[in-house]
């Protein structure tokens, strides 16, 4: 039978992302005596176009059949797909400015106190009119409820669909200012409204006595929150000391799925409601999860704007159901995938997470403190 000689290439760039190119050689002979025999020829000293060293390894297989060859290119194919997206969650503790910390620190105590004088307060701020305004729209607590959401979203989608012109206009860093300006104080009296008024509405199932119940919807919220803030790996990003960048993610919790926010708010607001049972839970998640349901239309929309075919190759490899990409074969999972998760911002994540249920006492007090 004709044996033939099979060369591939590979070329490792930052991030372990790979790019393969393979080529059929023309036809050799080759020694009978050892006709599966390879060799590898290894080059290490290439330029360099990131922090870690690219490497360069040619690979030449004889091969001595057409099966081989076949089994060969399958094996090629299988090969995880370069990367075009942003490796997420990387945080390099090296590349940090402790001046960007101590400004974002200075930004953050600001930020707060104007919230805190120009909203919250019931004396100076807007919040308890605003709150009040919208409710002589409807006596029922529900209605109220999801035009309160209906609002947030309207300024918070509407924003971000105008991002591209808004920071055109006026610059990435005044944009996410503006942006950041008019929906903060919306979601606290939309969050605040709902603590305060969980409780009022009909109540349509009571199954909070049921064993376990507590244990697995206390872990089901705690899975959300991984998948609820991916977009907040660089804080910041968030408040504008670094120019905020609309990204591309392709690691990590996008493997799981491309719309990470969307699953998550469907896993918070289902353990939620199936815990209160009652008619403003159910309005509340109605509301947030129609909301992030157009954000996926919303988000893949703005991505294709911007990033075009790498948007494409991401979206055909992701789902934005949790797992389908996987189990159907689009993402190949690395061996050492866990990693992609043990990094700073999923750990500050956790630390969050179960801040913020501890302190729950402390939210809800504060809450009905302000009356609205």
């Amino acid at each position: 039978m004709a044996t033939s000689v099979v060369v591939s290439t590979s070329l490792s760039l930052n991030y372990g992302y790979r790019r393969s190119l393979s080529a059929l050689s023309c036809l050799n002979p080759i020694s009978k005596t050892n006709p599966n025999q390879t060799s590898h020829l290894c080059f290490s000293n290439l330029p360099r176009w990131s922090s870690k060293s690219a490497i360069y390894c040619r690979r030449v297989v004889a091969r001595t059949s057409i099966r081989e060859r076949e089994s060969e290119k399958e094996s090629e194919s299988e090969e995880e797909l370069g990367f075009v997206g942003e490796d997420s969650a990387a945080f390099r503790l090296g590349e940090q400015k402790l001046s960007s910390w101590i400004y974002f620190t200075a930004i953050l105590g600001v930020v707060l106190y104007v919230l805190n004088v120009a909203w919250i307060d019931n004396s100076t701020g807007f919040g308890k009119p605003f709150v009040d305004a919208v409710s002589t729209l409807s006596d029922s607590h529900e209605v109220v409820m999801l035009i309160l959401i209906l609002i947030f979203a309207g300024v918070h989608s509407g924003l971000a669909s105008f991002r591209n012109t808004g920071e055109k206009l006026i610059g990435e860093r005044p944009f996410r200012v503006l942006f950041a300006g008019l929906s903060l104080p919306l979601a606290v009296s939309t969050i605040v409204y709902f603590i305060n008024h969980r409780y009022d509405g009909l109540q349509l199932w009571q199954i909070q006595d049921a064993p376990g119940l507590h244990q697995l919807l206390w872990l089901s919220n705690f899975i959300s929150f991984f998948f609820l803030y991916p977009s907040t790996f660089n804080l910041l990003e968030v408040a504008a000391v670094d120019k905020p960048k609309l990204h591309l993610w392709e690691t990590g919790i996008i493997r799981i799925t491309r719309h990470p926010q969307m699953v998550g708010q469907v896993i918070w607001c289902l353990a939620h409601t199936l815990w209160i049972g009652n008619s403003v839970a159910v309005a509340a998640s109605f509301g947030l999860i129609a909301h992030h349901l157009f954000g996926v239309w919303n988000g893949d929309r703005r991505l294709a704007i911007k990033y075009g075919e790498n948007f494409e190759l991401v979206k055909s490899r992701t789902s934005v159901i949790p797992f389908a990409a996987i189990l159907d074969g689009r993402q190949k999972l690395p061996k050492d995938f866990y990693k992609e998760f043990i990094r700073l911002p999923y750990l500050t994540i956790t630390a969050l997470t179960l801040g913020a249920y501890f302190a729950h006492p402390l939210m809800q007090a504060a809450s009905y403190n302000l009356h609205w």
